[in-house]
């Protein structure tokens, strides 16, 4: 049976929106690299309950990654640049 295709999804939300136009400004990144946020919920104990990942993946070279720990709607500004700019990527 050939593959079925994906349900359509409405695309990343507002927030994530924003998050990865203010990465893309930020790195000054070109049109190349792909940049990736994720949020994540947890239920287990020992987790914070939620975490925002941002990655960013260029064509040549090496991906970095930055955990925030708060969800995409209360990242600001100045949070995100602080966690770009003065954090080491993992």
């Amino acid at each position: 049976m050939p593959p079925q295709p994906r349900p359509a999804t409405a695309g990343p939300s507002p927030h994530l929106r924003r998050l990865r136009d203010s990465v893309r400004a930020l790195l000054r990144l070109d049109d190349d690299t792909a940049v990736v946020i994720r949020q994540f919920q947890y239920t287990e104990p020992g987790h914070p309950p939620q975490k925002t990942v941002v990655a960013v993946l260029p064509m040549d070279g090496e991906a970095h990654r930055w955990t925030l720990h708060r969800p995409p709607d209360r990242i600001t500004e100045q949070a995100l640049r602080a966690a770009l700019l003065h954090h080491p990527p993992s």
